[in-house]
């Protein structure tokens, strides 16, 4: 497992999150579940 920090544009900004995913997890799956995690946290 890896930590992997990722820039996520949500309603006009900017955010960063970590994530931590498998060592040969596809960099698009990693970035969807960065999305997802960003929406959760913002979504209130």
């Amino acid at each position: 497992m890896i930590e992997v920090f990722v820039t996520v544009q949500y309603k006009e900004r900017n955010y960063q999150t970590n994530v931590i995913v498998k060592k040969d997890m596809k960099w698009e799956k990693i970035k969807q579940l960065a999305e997802e995690q960003v929406k959760k946290q913002w979504n209130v």
